[in-house]
């Protein structure tokens, strides 16, 4: 008797993708593709290829679940700073220092004229202050309140009493009723000192000049040089200390390119050689030499000095300019020489902080700068940009 011929072999099986999902109950395998019944054999295959099916994508998805914890559990939290306050403590703040006045106001004395050779205002009891001295003392978180070198007396006494240190500026006066007032403005400070009242002064440029007379009570003991409008380098002293000077905090670098690249304005016609300096024995006893400059023609001259018991420092040079002049071409507008004007700026102000005189606000604000309208100079091409005129 012949043998039944053999059962078909079972069709081929399809790689199975990786994410296929499962097949629902009723639904139509992919891979049949006859309408008759599948034999036992076939759905014992079918069932056992979708069971192995089923178990990949569980594992596949249990797999996926678990990396995606363990890299959320590795992840910082995202932190808004509206949520700030609920994640962390209120910030700790340092409490301000009592033996500090955060609230600087610095006198500047006016000078004779109206700083545009009478362009500006003809009048003969005008007076100026050059804005970028308001400006210097400003950057570095103070206010000001003008000393007008020709009104009463006891109006300047009392705006004296409302600052807490004094600036002398520029200039070409050196007699008369304006070197009377910087004398005597001069020995209140002094007078304050003395007293225990810590008191700044900062002389730039005839402020150095005028302190050299009234000092060495030497009428002649300047020279001529020729620094007009000169950009120069500071050259510092051999073995000085600039520990408590303006230099204290100027970045080393800086330091190093202060005597290396012109990175200050000189503007002066007068001024004192260490030389002479150094032979008078009120000058030498009164101030030390920090820096010297040279001029146009190589002479030297001294250019910072700082008193010895006081807190008072001198310039032959200009840090207001660099940052806040733009009438002479040869003004140092370097990023390095505004650091200077900041440095200088941020010293002064530093020093002014230690003075405990705390007048009140109201006599203050009457008295502010901020009463005045500046005017602007700077289309001439020469000299200021912009001037307070006082008549």
């Amino acid at each position: 008797m012949p043998r039944p011929p053999p059962p078909p072999p079972p069709p081929p099986l399809r790689p199975k993708p990786l994410f296929a999902p499962p097949l629902s109950s009723g639904s139509t395998s992919p891979t049949t593709t006859s309408s008759s019944p599948p034999s036992s054999s076939s759905a014992s295959a079918s069932s056992s290829s979708t069971a192995a099916h089923n178990s990949d994508y569980l594992w596949i998805s249990l797999l996926i679940g678990l990396s995606k914890a363990a890299a959320q559990a590795k992840a910082p939290p995202r932190v808004s700073p509206c949520d700030a306050e609920e994640l962390h403590e209120a910030p700790t703040c340092l409490p301000a220092d009592v033996k500090l006045n955060y609230r600087p106001v610095i006198g500047i004395l006016s000078h004779p004229g109206d700083g545009a050779s009478d362009r500006l205002n003809k009048a003969a009891n005008a007076s100026y202050i050059a804005a970028s001295y308001v400006k210097l003392v400003e950057c570095a978180g103070a206010r000001v309140i003008p000393l007008i070198y020709n009104e009463p007396k006891d109006i300047l006494y009392k705006k004296v009493n409302l600052v807490n240190g004094v600036l002398f500026t520029g200039g070409w006066a050196k007699n008369g009723l304006y070197f009377e007032v910087v004398e005597l403005i001069f020995k209140i400070v002094l007078r304050k000192n003395d007293a225990g009242d810590y008191f700044p002064l900062l002389a730039i440029c005839l402020g150095f000049e005028l302190l050299s007379i009234i000092i060495s009570k030497d009428n002649r003991v300047l020279e001529e040089f020729n620094a007009g409008s000169h950009a120069s380098t500071l050259q510092f002293v051999k073995n000085i200390d600039i520990k408590e000077t303006v230099f204290q905090r100027f970045p080393p670098l800086l330091l190093k390119k202060l005597s290396t690249e012109c990175l200050i304005m000189q503007h002066h016609h007068y001024g004192i050689s260490p030389e002479r300096f150094q032979n008078n024995k009120r000058l030498c006893n009164f101030f030390e030499i920090l820096t010297t400059s040279a001029d146009k023609d190589n002479k030297v001259c001294v250019s910072t000095v700082k008193a010895r018991r006081y807190p008072i420092t001198a310039f032959q040079w200009h840090p207001e300019k660099n940052a806040f002049e733009w009438g002479l071409p040869t003004i140092p507008h370097s990023e390095d020489a505004v650091q200077v004007t900041q440095q200088v700026a941020n010293f002064f102000v530093r020093e002014a902080r230690k003075s405990m005189n705390r007048p009140s606000a109201r006599k203050i604000l009457d008295n502010l700068i901020y009463n005045y309208i500046p005017t602007y100079c700077g289309k001439a091409g020469k000299g200021f940009d912009e001037v307070y005129i006082f008549t």
